[in-house]
C-alpha cells in the first residue's frame, strides 16, 4: 500500500463522516435557528426553550437516518474489507 491510496482511503472516510453526520447537524442547526428566531421575536429568554426541543428533534432525526447512516457506514466498510482481501 502506498501513500496515494492511504490518501484516498482518508478522503473517502471524511466524505463517509460528512455524510453521515451532514443530516442531523442541519437538523440541529435548522431548530436551533427557529427557536433563536422565536425567542428574538417574543422577547422570551427561557434556556430549556433552545434544549429540550432541540434535544427531541435531533433524537427523532437519529432515529429516523438511522438505516441511512447505518447503509453509507457498511458500504464504506465493504470497500475496506475488500481492500484488505485483494489489495490493488
Amino acid at each position: 500500500m502506498n501513500e496515494a491510496q492511504v490518501l484516498e482511503i482518508a478522503r473517502e472516510a471524511v466524505l463517509t463522516l460528512v455524510i453521515v453526520s451532514a443530516p442531523v447537524l442541519l437538523v440541529g442547526m435548522g431548530i436551533g435557528l427557529v427557536i433563536s428566531l422565536f425567542q428574538t421575536l417574543t422577547q422570551i429568554q427561557e434556556m430549556t426553550l433552545t434544549f429540550v426541543p432541540k434535544l427531541l428533534l435531533v433524537f427523532g432525526s437519529l432515529i429516523l437516518l438511522l438505516p441511512f447512516m447505518f447503509h453509507e457506514i457498511r458500504v464504506f466498510a465493504e470497500h475496506l474489507f475488500d481492500l484488505i482481501i485483494a489489495p490493488r
